[in-house]
């Protein structure tokens, strides 16, 4: 089995958040694809194997398995694409089905559609704690976006701050965050600016499995598509999250979000080789 390298979401040809993709025959055992996951190091690895007409698909972070990660399928699709030729994959999760679209041309990349959005107001015990951890006061937040708990296929918090010098400053204790984020069943924090109705800032904490940030972060992507269109947020059908820059990975999603409510959305973003 070969573990390829590859960064998803780059941008310009330059950054991207790397993950690991291996195309198995058979899935190895769980022990084994966390053993390879934590060895090699990446916020995720997706292991990919072919089941009928479809590939069944399970992720996993260096820390623990997680149920959903859209960079690790870009990453993915743009393999899937490489090796076998562009067209739409059909991937089994563990809890539901999708489809990854590939093309390997003159840019190689993907675009996936999520599961089903929803979201919900962040409870004020979360929210107290949120803040807390990140060093932040109410004051701090923007008013427009209130905290949310997003999902798309996993669930996440989002801050919307009203600065983008407190993204900036986004610190935290990575030990605590794991606990807290564990305790409430979330794959990430988001911290988000929103530049302009459709230009969001982003960092997204992912202590939960391990790493204190990850560069970019397609599960949360979606879920926040889905959180603007709740909110009726002015999005005029897509969004672009800038997220990285901080960690000199600048990386670009794209949200594409249809008018229907918890309807799934689509994110695209280019990969390259790593």
């Amino acid at each position: 089995m070969r573990v390829e390298h590859i960064a998803a979401f780059s941008t310009s040809g330059i950054g991207g958040n790397p993950a690991g993709v291996a195309l198995c025959e058979i899935l190895p055992e769980v022990d084994e694809m966390q053993r390879i996951a934590r060895e090699i190091g990446y916020s995720e690895t997706v292991f990919a194997a072919p089941m009928g007409k479809a590939w069944r698909v399970r992720y996993f972070s260096p820390a623990m398995e997680v149920p959903f990660c859209r960079h690790a399928t870009i990453a993915l699709g743009a393999i899937l694409a490489r090796s076998r030729g562009e067209g739409i994959f059909s991937l089994q999760l563990n809890d539901t089905a999708i489809t990854v679209e590939g093309h390997a041309g003159t840019t190689l990349g993907a675009a996936l559609q999520s599961p089903p959005t929803r979201s919900e107001p962040c409870p004020e015990d979360l929210l107290t704690t949120a803040l807390h951890l990140f060093a932040l006061e109410p004051g701090n937040l923007d008013n427009h976006l209130p905290p949310a708990i997003i999902e798309a296929g996993a669930r996440h918090l989002v801050l919307a701050l009203s600065g983008r010098d407190h993204l900036a400053a986004m610190t935290y204790d990575l030990a605590t965050g794991a606990d807290l984020m564990r305790a409430h069943g979330l794959a990430t924090i988001a911290l988000v600016y929103a530049a302009t109705t459709s230009r969001f800032h982003a960092r997204n904490a992912f202590a939960a499995g391990g790493v204190f940030e990850d560069a970019a972060t397609g599960a949360a992507a979606a879920a926040l598509g889905g959180y603007l269109r709740d909110l009726g947020w002015p999005h005029d059908s897509n969004i672009e999250i800038m997220q990285g820059e901080h960690m000199g990975q600048p990386c670009r999603p794209i949200v594409t979000i249809p008018d229907r409510p918890g309807a799934s959305v689509r994110v695209s973003g280019a990969a390259r080789l790593l």
